[in-house]
């Protein structure tokens, strides 16, 4: 929901960035693997109570994700590029919370296993969506910059990340975090599959 407002604000400080790793001969799907290593050593930080370092994991995670795409675009962007970056991203949201049910099984399992869940909704219809737009050749205004159609709704980037931001400094709340944004994520991916079908009907 506030991706389209969040990321054109940001995108003339990441393209400075970018443009100085480019100097530097940094590639894009080096930072784009990178920042996904950094995501998914969360889960061991945070299963034994690191959440300090997990948080700064997860920003530079958020980071490189954001400065791989302007990197990739200050040449020419591949295919191959945006499906790893795209592939990468969902299952770091998908392992995240990972890392609390490790550390609180009895208290987080369940919640974690919701939200999982819960991600798994909000992908398959993202992703299945833009395979039958690029089909039929349908352009999202507002996400231009993405390698693919970019359905929103109420869960977008933007909002996982405020979430899992909240979660690492407030871990002993992760359950009502993790049910809260769960519901959200479950009503994004009813109204993605409802509009997406009438979309393509």
């Amino acid at each position: 929901m506030l991706d389209k407002y969040i990321v054109p604000r940001l995108k003339p400080a990441l393209t400075s960035i970018a443009r100085q790793l480019r100097r530097r001969g940094v590639k894009a799907d080096h930072l784009t693997v990178a920042g996904f290593v950094a995501g998914l050593a969360c889960v061991p930080l945070v299963a034994t109570g690191h959440n300090g370092l997990a948080l700064l994991c997860l920003l530079l995670n958020r980071l490189a994700d954001g400065l791989d795409g302007e990197l990739a675009r200050l040449d020419e962007p591949s295919d191959a590029g945006g499906y790893l970056d795209i592939t990468l991203d969902f299952i770091f949201y998908a392992v995240f919370p990972l890392g609390f049910a490790l550390a609180d099984p009895a208290a987080f399992a369940v919640p974690a296993a919701f939200l999982i869940a819960s991600f798994v909704g909000t992908g398959a219809s993202f992703l299945a969506f833009a395979t039958q737009a690029q089909k039929h050749s349908l352009d999202s205004p507002d996400f231009g910059y993405k390698s693919l159609y970019y359905l929103n709704g109420l869960a977008e980037g933007t909002e996982t990340i405020i979430c899992f931001v909240l979660m690492c400094l407030l871990p002993a709340w992760f359950a009502v975090l993790a049910w809260s944004f769960a519901t959200i994520c479950l009503i994004t991916a009813v109204n993605r599959v409802y509009f997406g079908y009438r979309t393509l009907r």
